[in-house]
């Protein structure tokens, strides 16, 4: 039996592939390898490939140590404005409910 592949929106595959293509700019802009950047990323040339090519189906947090180490900007903040986007993120889960449950209907009428 074959695996199902699954299936991305539109809007997911646009921007996964910028994310690629934002981060074989970067490297081909500052002169790095492609031998480099896996190398200090900790992964293969071919998974490299998949970034720059947009593959949806790999671990974001490889898009982001790549796009990190060819200088593309995350989120369009530094890191210090990351780290104070993410103590506000938390502050407003902790005033948020644990859990998300559906309303209530009361259809009695």
């Amino acid at each position: 039996m074959a695996a199902r592949q699954r299936v991305y929106s539109p809007h997911t595959r646009e921007a996964v592939a910028l994310l690629g293509r934002l981060v074989r700019t970067g490297r081909i802009e500052r002169r790095i390898t492609a031998s480099d950047v896996s190398e200090r990323a900790g992964i293969t040339r071919v998974t490299l490939r998949r970034i720059e090519n947009g593959d949806p189906g790999t671990d974001i947090g490889l898009y982001f140590e790549a796009a990190t180490i060819v200088g593309v900007p995350l989120f369009s903040a530094s890191p210090a404005e990351l780290r104070r986007a993410n103590r506000e993120a938390v502050d407003r889960l902790t005033l948020l409910p644990r859990h998300a449950h559906s309303p209530r209907v009361d259809d009695d009428f």
